[in-house]
């Protein structure tokens, strides 16, 4: 099987893409207050509490 070339705008989008995953910096989120406890409901798609379904 032969290697294919990238393209010139494939090197320089891999090259800035390199590049700002290095620059990125994880955002400190402040504290939640009386928010909700356990996972985030979002992210694991849980919208029980205490046998009540909910959406916002």
């Amino acid at each position: 099987m032969t290697e294919r070339q990238l393209t010139d705008a494939a090197q320089r989008a891999l090259a800035e893409a390199e590049q700002r995953r290095k620059a990125r910096t994880d955002a400190k989120l402040p504290k939640e207050v009386n928010g909700r406890t356990g996972p985030e409901p979002t992210r694991f798609g849980d919208w029980e509490n205490k046998g009540i379904t909910s959406d916002f």
